[in-house]
């Protein structure tokens, strides 16, 4: 499809889902942004939204899902209304997906599988789910991307810069939030899940991170059937984490099953930096032996070392209602920023939001209610979250409703705080310091290694006239002034040796000048060489005991 019939097949959807006049905006007329009174972008009705998004196809579906998580910029109501966003469609022909295993394998697919079984396990819009058993004979779930979907999603996104642009344009909030900017973050994110070797990567990963964690179990990937199309992993028998009957009915408790999945969280989040962004119970598996099954990595999180001790600060402030640590850790993340925390506006709205849970026991807390306080707050100030920030605030809010779905009252706070409290104390045991130090010797060795390089480079940058040096000395006042001082008091004792040579010598010469006869103190004439000669001295003796006496004061004798 090309992109004007695309552009027209867009047109028809939001026309039939009460959109009409947005459609019209955007590609009909150019009209500028104050001229005609149609409806704000954003007053349009969130149902309506998804309705179309869903409507539209793959490419649009995973743009709503990306949307469902910028809580930070979009009101509540459309949060949740594409949270609703249901990424099944109908299946592919077998013949389909037959021809993609062989053409990938580069053989019949008689010879890679036993059996494999033609009616699809799942069906997602860029990807679907099939059983098989190996001709090796273990129990596997094949997962093949769908033929041709990355050009439609190649051709989707140049619309949506077209769209975004348009939309910014028309919409100054649009502008404001920066919709070109949501699709460029789109585009990066939505070919990874259609990169079976990136989500073969991710199980491996999560495998080696729950190795001897029994409560949880990882899918083993096999990969010598694996390639860029095609996922060949351990089938996990078992039933969805929604399905509480079934649950039952296996002799296992739900309220344990949700226990299971709040540490798993919790250690995802705050031991490996290393999370499950997906964690709806079509993707959690209770096992027959009270095991859970984690399937589908396509969409991950990663948390560097600081945005984990910020995480980790965040829970246990808000399970031990100390607010300051959670405010300092937002300043760590760079969140918040000084003008923020000393604007009383804001903190009087900050300790609103946290007025609520003080005193409170944990049970009685849930993450939704804490979720919704922070994004009140962040809503009113403007503050712009981080992706993964967002994605984890969005995970929390799926992995306790999981919990609530399985009867559960426990809390994410309560079962995360041991491991945000072992978090936070982390970076004060010995082995942690023992590894920082580590790392900071091999960062000097290697800043060291490439001083001559850099200095090489500035000298040659300066010489070809391309750079500006410009010299600034810090802390050379000192030694200024004692420069200065100490050739002061040189100059004054040459003062003093002159003025007592020259005493000496005009009271020492036989010529005089200006004799006047007196008789005082029993001297019987003055000269005027002779009162030069006095004058002398009495200025080499004044000056000489202030010269002495300011050695002494030194203590610099």
């Amino acid at each position: 499809m090309g992109s004007a019939s695309r552009a027209a097949a867009i047109v028809r959807v939001m026309s039939a889902h009460a959109m009409k006049g947005l459609a019209e905006r955007l590609f009909g007329k150019t009209r500028d942004k104050d001229e005609g009174a149609v409806e704000p972008f954003f007053a349009i009705a969130p149902r309506h939204l998804r309705e179309t998004l869903q409507e539209l196809g793959p490419s649009f579906i995973k743009l709503g899902q990306l949307l469902s998580t910028r809580a930070d910029v979009f009101p509540k109501s459309v949060i949740d209304e594409l949270s609703l966003l249901q990424d099944q469609v109908p299946a592919i022909d077998f013949s389909e997906i037959r021809a993609i295993i062989e053409s990938e394998s580069g053989h019949a697919i008689a010879s890679i599988f036993r059996s494999i079984e033609p009616s699809a396990l799942a069906a997602a819009s860029v990807a679907q789910v099939h059983r098989a058993v190996l001709a090796t004979g273990e129990q596997v779930a094949v997962k093949i991307v769908r033929p041709g979907i990355r050009k439609t999603i190649q051709k989707d996104i140049r619309l949506m810069y077209a769209l975004a642009r348009r939309i910014e344009h028309l919409f100054e909030p649009a502008r404001l939030i920066g919709l070109i900017h949501i699709v460029e973050e789109f585009e990066r994110t939505v070919f990874k899940e259609l990169d079976m070797f990136i989500e073969a990567g991710n199980m491996e990963r999560f495998s080696a991170n729950f190795r001897g964690i029994d409560e949880i179990h990882i899918p083993r990937v096999y990969w010598e059937h694996t390639s860029r199309s095609v996922l060949v992993m351990e089938y996990i028998e078992g039933v969805r984490m929604d399905q509480v009957a079934a649950i039952r009915a296996m002799g296992i408790d739900p309220e344990e099953i949700a226990m299971i999945g709040l540490r798993s969280f919790s250690r995802q989040l705050m031991v490996h930096g290393f999370f499950h962004a997906d964690p709806h119970p079509g993707n959690t598996i209770v096992m027959p032996d009270g095991h859970v099954g984690l399937v589908d990595f396509g969409i991950v999180g990663y948390l560097d070392p600081g945005l984990m001790k910020t995480v980790g600060m965040l829970f246990l402030g808000f399970a031990e209602h100390d607010y300051e640590m959670v405010l300092d850790a937002l300043c760590r993340a760079g969140i918040l920023g000084e003008a923020q925390i000393a604007d009383p506006d804001f903190l009087a709205d900050f300790m609103d939001a946290c007025e609520p849970f003080y005193g409170r026991n944990l049970r009685t807390i849930s993450a939704r209610d804490v979720y919704d306080q922070i994004m009140q707050l962040v809503l009113r100030h403007r503050i712009r979250l981080p992706r993964n920030v967002l994605l984890i605030l969005k995970t929390i809010i799926q992995t306790e409703s999981l919990g609530k779905i399985l009867g559960s009252h426990a809390s994410l706070l309560e079962q995360a705080k041991p491991f945000a409290r072992r978090l936070v104390r982390r970076g004060l045991d010995a082995t942690a310091l023992s590894k920082n130090l580590s790392r900071d010797i091999r960062d000097a060795y290697g800043h060291a290694r490439d001083i001559p390089k850099w200095v090489n480079r500035i000298l040659r940058q300066v010489a070809e006239g391309s750079q500006d040096v410009h010299l600034h000395h810090s802390g050379l006042e000192a030694l200024q002034g004692g420069i200065e001082r100490g050739i002061n008091r040189l100059i004054i004792g040459l003062v003093v040796a002159a003025s007592t040579i020259a005493g000496a010598l005009v009271l020492n010469s036989s010529q005089s000048v200006l004799e006047i006869p007196i008789d005082l103190w029993g001297m019987h004439r003055l000269t005027a060489t002779g009162v030069l000669g006095l004058t002398g001295y009495v200025i080499a003796t004044i000056l000489g005991v202030w010269l002495f006496v300011s050695i002494v004061r030194s203590r610099k004798l």
